[in-house]
């Protein structure tokens, strides 16, 4: 982790507090551990536990895990609460708030039976809290600002402090301010690992955030009113093909967790296999009651976790499975073009804007293989490029790439997947085709063996009138397509 600054944990602490509450005076702050910070957004390499029980550590979505120490039997840990500046992709940077200098925070792994404290230093303009999601603890540790704690002000730095009850998959999220604080990016992976180590261990465990921005190309700050039409579907702050991809080993035992804190639903499909649902912020999934699937769905404020074999060597994407997610930048004002034709148009559009190139009569496709020139600090709506031409994604989309003979700590990027020969989609090149049969139109007289003629697509311009078999136009009674 050569990009994590590790800045000395330092001091001692034997304070017990009933609630969350300030740290200050010189000797406390003395004992406050120094907060590591990361300035890369690509996945950094899970940190592997060095003294206490063990565990298999979690690979962190394009970002990391934050260091602890160990001071009188309790597990500390330093959030620090401030703006932050996030690239999304490569060309698109956000100015939001986060933790530890990232969006999403560090993930916090630590183990069933811990004793954790955890001081937060606000470095925000405005008040915040810490809510750990999911976690059984004591009320005045819950960091509901103004419920069950008084709020963190700007500059002052408050000490969390609660055993872990239950392994299993938790985030962490303000409580203060919430839909500004988590609109600009504020979030973290907290990760309970068992106190068995056996216990549902995996080869690989991942995990991410789904969230959400509305950002206006060519600004950098996200509009926090937005409520659904956001335009940037992201996993932990990127977006594809800024989304690194999940690297696992042929044959591996595989993990993938995630939590919405987003404004809506997100169906995350996998392709290439089946899997089982394993966890959710509730709780492990009895073995016996975990069920398979190929597309989980998780609501707003859950998490879930499934499970697979990588038996299956490639390239498989996983996404969110709402096609709208799988898009950058998208703009919700753009009219539909399918079947117009605009040849005219452009003609006269060219004169006053000259290399006007008209798009979106035949569909969206073509945008995919073209660079067009953007605005400032925007991507474009479809993107990516892989070893058959471009992949036409954006958003919520990655690749689980298995390969076989992989190290058991090796993260780095294979490349593209080499298919075995013959194992390829190729184009037919031979004789010629027989008619494919086609639906008879739900208008028509099934007459049989007459010929079904291919339905027309193009739009019909409505100043022009409706012809009827003559060639003469259709009188308004006799046009089923009138308004009069």
């Amino acid at each position: 982790m050569t990009a994590l600054s590790r800045r000395g944990f330092i001091g001692s602490s034997g304070l017990v507090l009933a609630g969350a509450a300030a740290v200050s005076g010189r000797t406390a702050f003395a004992a406050v551990p120094e907060a590591p910070t990361m300035a890369e957004a690509s996945t950094q390499a899970p940190l592997v536990p060095t003294s206490g029980p063990d565990y298999q550590p979690v690979a962190t979505l394009n970002g990391w895990t934050l260091p602890w120490r160990m001071k009188e039997g309790w597990k500390e840990f330093h959030l620090v609460a401030e703006p932050v500046e996030r690239e999304l992709a490569p060309g698109m940077k956000a100015f939001l708030w986060g933790y530890n200098g990232q969006s999403p925070g560090p993930t916090i792994e630590a183990v069933e039976g811990d004793k954790v404290r955890i001081f937060v230093t606000n470095k925000l303009p405005e008040n915040t809290t810490v809510h750990w999601h999911g976690q059984r603890l004591p009320n005045g540790m819950d960091g509901v600002g103004g419920l069950t704690q008084p709020h963190i002000p700007p500059g002052k730095t408050f000490v969390y402090e609660f055993e872990l009850r239950r392994s299993g998959t938790y985030m962490y999220h303000p409580h203060s301010d919430e839909m500004v604080q988590m609109a600009m990016g504020m979030m973290g992976f907290f990760v309970v690992h068992p106190k068995d180590p056996a216990f549902r261990r995996v080869d690989r465990d991942f995990v991410f955030l789904l969230n959400a921005f509305d950002i206006e190309p060519g600004s950098y700050v996200p509009k926090v009113n937005t409520m659904l039409d956001f335009n940037l579907w992201c996993w932990n702050s990127r977006v594809f093909p800024g989304i690194d991809p999940f690297v696992v080993g042929l044959n591996d035992k595989v993990r993938i967790r995630f939590g919405n804190l987003t404004m809506t639903n997100h169906p995350v499909h996998m392709h290439g296999y089946e899997f089982k649902v394993s966890c959710t912020d509730g709780g492990w999934v009895d073995p016996a009651a975990a069920w398979p699937e190929v597309s989980v769905d998780c609501a707003v404020g859950q998490m879930r976790a499934f499970d697979f074999v990588a038996d299956e060597p490639g390239d498989w994407a996983i996404h969110c499975h709402k096609s709208h997610h799988t898009m950058n930048a998208m703009g919700h004002s753009v009219k539909t073009y399918i079947g117009v034709g605009k040849k005219d148009l452009a003609k006269r559009i060219a004169k006053i804007a000259p290399g006007y190139m008209p798009m979106g009569s035949n569909g969206m496709g073509e945008m995919g293989g073209m660079e067009m020139p953007l605005p400032d600090n925007t991507l474009p709506m479809m993107t990516g490029f892989a070893q058959f031409g471009p992949v036409e994604m954006g958003g919520m989309f990655s690749v689980v790439k298995v390969r076989e003979g992989l190290a058991k700590g090796d993260y780095k990027d294979p490349g593209s997947y080499k298919n075995p020969q013959g194992t390829v989609a190729y184009e037919y090149r031979g004789a010629g085709l027989t008619e494919a049969p086609r639906a008879q139109p739900l208008d028509a007289k099934a007459v049989p063996g007459a010929k079904v003629e291919p339905a027309e697509w193009r739009v019909k311009d409505p100043r022009k009138p409706r012809l009827g078999p003559d060639g003469k136009p259709l009188s308004a009674a006799k046009n089923p397509h009138s308004n009069h």
